[in-house]
C-alpha cells in the first residue's frame, strides 16, 4: 500500500529489502525500535506500518 501511495502521488522513494540487508535491518531497528514494515523515514519522522494519514501530512499530500 505504501509503494502504491507513493507512486500514485508521484512521490520518489527507496526501497530497502531488510530480509536480504542485514544492515538495512539494522538501522530500521535503531530508528523503530521495532521489526516490523514497512518503516518509512520522511526527513527522520518515522512511521511503522502504512500510516496514511501520517505520511500525507508529512509530505504535504492529500
Amino acid at each position: 500500500m505504501a509503494k502504491e501511495f507513493f507512486l500514485k502521488n508521484h512521490i520518489p522513494y527507496v526501497e530497502v529489502d531488510v530480509a536480504e540487508d542485514d544492515k538495512a535491518l539494522e538501522e530500521m531497528v535503531h530508528k523503530s525500535h521495532q521489526m516490523g514494515v514497512p518503516v518509512v523515514d520522511i526527513d527522520g519522522e518515522i512511521f511503522v506500518g502504512f500510516d496514511r494519514g501520517g505520511i500525507a501530512k508529512a509530505l504535504g499530500v492529500s
